[in-house]
């Protein structure tokens, strides 16, 4: 019974200040799957933009609020306290698709801190957003009682919280509430020498008494995802839901670049120089430890055949550019036929079930096994250990300063745009216009960078361009199959959560 009675959150929208909640209840109603997918994905995509936001813009600066309203519009999120009143499918999306997320974000630690701390910034947002008498009410409603000092007592302490509270003014201590508060509730604000201290209350400034509610929402959120993940068990026991909540947190929300649509534009001659100028850090590495040791492990063969796939090589040129690799280390030609050549095959959907397989996203890379001794997959800025990954970015003519914005961006486990930094940095742009999700897309961009705006060109012979269509209706007749069997899985998930 995760989604019933949509009468009953209608009530509880109608109750409370559904822009501005803590998420304590549960939606109740039946949704169908295709609800439910795109809810959790438009949210994703919201929380996505916001950690993007964050570290590119200070979070209370009128570019941050104006890009964020612009997605809260485009997603078709509430984003204004004044429309509280109306809107209701808005709200309802903004509740449900929460708990959706809740779901596919509390399986590791990894994920729930991710989630967490993009939840945290929209709640401020959002929360610093509210007229004063709104912030009152939702303060109330959620019983965070702060008493509001009185005028005479405000006048009694007026030098104290002019020289402790953070930008107040004599002026602005008149024109402002103050909170009295256990100092145990705002122990970020005590730490930092924010507000005035005395016999165990702390006077906090009305603008600041959003770091009360943030660590309140904070802890309420870490309990509520541990007790959501006791239970995965039980929802990962139906085998229709656990892949749809498997792929929402490895969820890549951008273009599928299992689609070749430059296949044969690559020369495989042309491999070492794109690697040192457009391959991303972790094909970089991968391409490197290729050329040296002749050999990669399962792992890297995957994620790095996957990429030069997606990126334009045809199946006749992975299989002579693995074999001639190969075969210059430990593996004779006889044997690479063999072992290997199956799986690159596979790779193309011409072994096996046929299927046209997709080059990894950047969540896919970070998410998935982490590499061990001997391993080079996985995602340098989340799986290198620092001073190596710092090493190697020197290596690479990273400047001194570039190394130290990525690594704190790396700190912050924001690996995806410490990625974007390093695109910046090694093309020599301020300030990229996309948003970083996908190693391919990171080629793509760095190709128009480079080009001029022009994807990479080659000249196609007659046999090339006939070869490039069949790979076309090989593709899209893979798709087809893939549609009909996402349908059918829809149909049965969608019965599943129909039935309660």
């Amino acid at each position: 019974g995760f989604f019933r009675h949509k009468s009953w959150l209608r009530v509880l929208i109608r109750k409370s200040l559904i822009l501005m909640q803590f998420y304590g209840q549960p939606p109740l109603e039946n949704i169908s799957l295709t609800e439910f997918e795109t809810f959790a994905v438009e949210r994703l995509k919201l929380l996505k933009t916001v950690e993007t936001l964050g570290v590119s813009f200070v979070k209370h600066s009128e570019q941050y609020s104006k890009k964020l309203e612009s997605e809260f519009k485009n997603l078709n999120f509430p984003y204004r306290p004044e429309t509280v009143s109306i809107e209701f499918e808005k709200r309802r999306k903004d509740h449900i698709s929460h708990f959706i997320l809740r779901l596919a974000y509390c399986q590791t630690e990894d994920l729930r801190r991710w989630f967490i701390q993009q939840e945290v910034d929209l709640f401020r947002y959002r929360f610093n957003d509210l007229p004063p008498k709104q912030k009152l009410e939702f303060l109330h409603r959620n019983n965070l009682q702060y008493d509001t000092i009185s005028v005479e007592e405000k006048k009694a302490l007026q030098d104290k919280l002019v020289n402790s509270s953070y930008a107040v003014s004599g002026i602005t201590v008149e024109d402002q509430d103050f909170y009295k508060v256990p100092f145990q509730d705002a122990l970020d604000l005590v730490r930092t020498r924010k507000v005035y201290l005395k016999a165990g209350y702390v006077y906090i400034p009305h603008q600041d008494i959003v770091t009360i509610v943030l660590n309140d929402f904070r802890t309420r959120l870490s309990k509520a995802l541990a007790l959501t993940a006791r239970s995965l068990p039980a929802v990962h026991s139906d085998e229709r839901l656990q892949p749809l909540l498997n792929h929402l947190s490895h969820a890549y929300v951008g273009q599928d670049y299992s689609i070749q649509k430059n296949v044969g534009k690559i020369s495989l001659d042309q491999i070492d120089s794109l690697s040192g100028k457009s391959f991303p850090l972790c094909m970089r590495q991968l391409h490197q430890a290729l050329r040296e040791n002749h050999h990669l492990r399962h792992g890297g063969r995957m994620q790095y055949g996957l990429f030069l796939k997606g990126i334009g090589l045809s199946l006749e040129q992975a299989l002579q550019f693995w074999r001639s690799e190969f075969i210059r280390g430990k593996v004779d030609a006889d044997k690479f036929d063999k072992a290997y050549a199956y799986s690159i095959r596979h790779m193309f959907g011409k072994e096996g079930k046929r299927t046209d397989y997709t080059p990894y996203s950047c969540m896919k890379v970070i998410l998935s096994n982490p590499p061990s001794q001997g391993d080079h997959h996985g995602c340098p800025f989340r799986h290198s250990d620092p001073e190596l990954l710092k090493q190697k970015l020197q290596v690479y003519k990273v400047s001194p300063s570039g190394i130290s914005q990525i690594l704190e961006l790396v700190k912050g486990m924001h690996y995806q745009l410490a990625c974007q930094k390093y695109f910046e940095l090694t093309h020599n742009i301020e300030d990229s216009s996309f948003s970083l999700n996908h190693p391919n897309q990171y080629f793509v961009e760095s190709q128009k960078v480079l080009g001029g705006g022009k994807d990479i060109k080659r000249e196609t012979d007659p046999q090339q361009r006939s070869q490039e269509n069949a790979t076309t209706r090989a593709s899209t007749a893979a798709q087809d199959t893939a549609a009909k069997d996402v349908a059918e899985m829809t149909e049965d998930l969608d019965s599943f959560f129909q039935d309660g």
